[in-house]
């Protein structure tokens, strides 16, 4: 089930559009798209906007197939209001939603003990090693736990992250995994980790992390209708549940450049966006993992030509399917991407090269 939650009226979609030379673009931006998409390097497109200086400079929808969380949409005409699945880019947002419990006094801080906000599994923090596990263990996936839901597809039962969602206590089976490395030492994905994360919210303020970001996060943004999907017994998918569309994934990303401020208010506390953009481990030889966000140093995806130390890096949000949300601070630069590719080996490929040879290669 999907809970659709509307809050306040969503801000008037009133963001200027520029042409793409008034942005720093060149002023085939939008062709190089279409090349893209004539040419195969982008498939299963299902909607970009790119955001610089908070203006709107490039805003495509398709149409396509589509489903929600594995149920069937049939075939979509995507536009500006059409919620869309952000799959694990809702890790960004539990991430988030926990800054702002923590600047109300609500959760504790990162560094406190992970077993003193779960009592009802004391058996369990009394096991060799979980008795070092922070919450920052969990923020930045570094449980040190055996957990594994790259290496099996999400179709398989045994997939970690489907394992915990068949589990009759899913809280239980993710604290009572095997610990196999020191906690804080090596990275390793983990829905696990942010579901811990959204029930510590739960906890901490009496709402689910959904209705929580509805009215801290979603509503001082100015976001339209959200939806969340959640188990028959209510839990949320805290890892990948959120729906939401194209634009208001952008916006979240304007919050991000402008320190934790929207509409002159603080909606995030800045030192909080400070901490989870701050990388805490390596996740491979290209990212690294702050707080539920990537940090990406962007050299790597560069187009060729660019002087070195043009980027510094960028925050990600990054979604199974191909969504993405790209933060480049050094730009004032957002987009956001929604697609199609489901559990396909090279659904990478179609936002990098968006990011990459489409919007960074027309930045003059």
């Amino acid at each position: 089930m999907v809970e659709i939650l509307t809050g306040k009226p969503a801000r008037a979609e009133a963001w200027p559009r520029v042409a793409p030379e008034a942005a720093g673009f060149a002023a085939d931006l939008e062709a190089r798209l279409d090349r893209a998409l004539t040419n195969g390097d982008v498939w299963n497109l299902h909607g970009v906007v790119v955001l610089r200086g908070g203006q709107i400079v490039l805003e495509r929808y398709f149409d396509g197939h589509d489903n929600a969380r594995g149920e069937d949409l049939g075939h979509i005409v995507f536009g500006p209001g059409t919620l869309h699945d952000v799959r694990s880019c809702s890790k960004s947002i539990v991430g988030l939603a926990y800054g702002i419990a923590l600047g109300q006094g609500k959760v504790p801080p990162p560094e406190a003990p992970l077993f003193s906000v779960f009592p009802e599994y004391a058996d369990l923090a009394r096991s060799a090693g979980r008795d070092r596990l922070t919450i920052e263990h969990v923020l930045t996936m570094t449980m040190g736990t055996d957990w594994d839901e790259s290496s099996l597809p999400y179709s398989d039962p045994a997939n970690s992250e489907i394992a915990m969602d068949l589990a009759a206590d899913r809280y239980r089976y993710i604290l009572e995994r095997r610990v196999v490395t020191p906690p804080g030492a090596y990275w390793t994905y983990s829905g696990g980790a942010t579901a811990l994360i959204a029930r510590i919210i739960a906890k901490g303020t009496g709402q689910s992390v959904h209705a929580f970001a509805r009215e801290h996060l979603f509503d001082p943004l100015g976001l339209g209708p959200t939806g969340w999907a959640a188990t028959a017994r209510g839990e949320p998918f805290a890892a990948s549940g959120a729906r939401m569309t194209p634009r208001d994934l952008a916006l979240i990303g304007t919050m991000m450049l402008a320190g934790g401020k929207a509409g002159g208010r603080q909606v995030v506390p800045a030192d909080w966006i400070a901490r989870l953009t701050t990388p805490i481990v390596s996740a491979d030889e290209l990212r690294r993992y702050g707080y539920q966000w990537w940090i990406v140093d962007i050299a790597f995806g560069a187009p060729k030509g660019w002087a070195p130390g043009r980027l510094e890096r960028m925050w990600s949000a990054m979604g199974e399917g191909g969504q993405r949300l790209f933060v480049i601070p050094a730009l004032d630069l957002v987009v956001a991407v929604t697609a199609g590719n489901y559990l396909q080996s090279d659904q990478w490929k179609p936002p990098t090269y968006i990011l990459r040879d489409v919007v960074l290669a027309s930045v003059v």
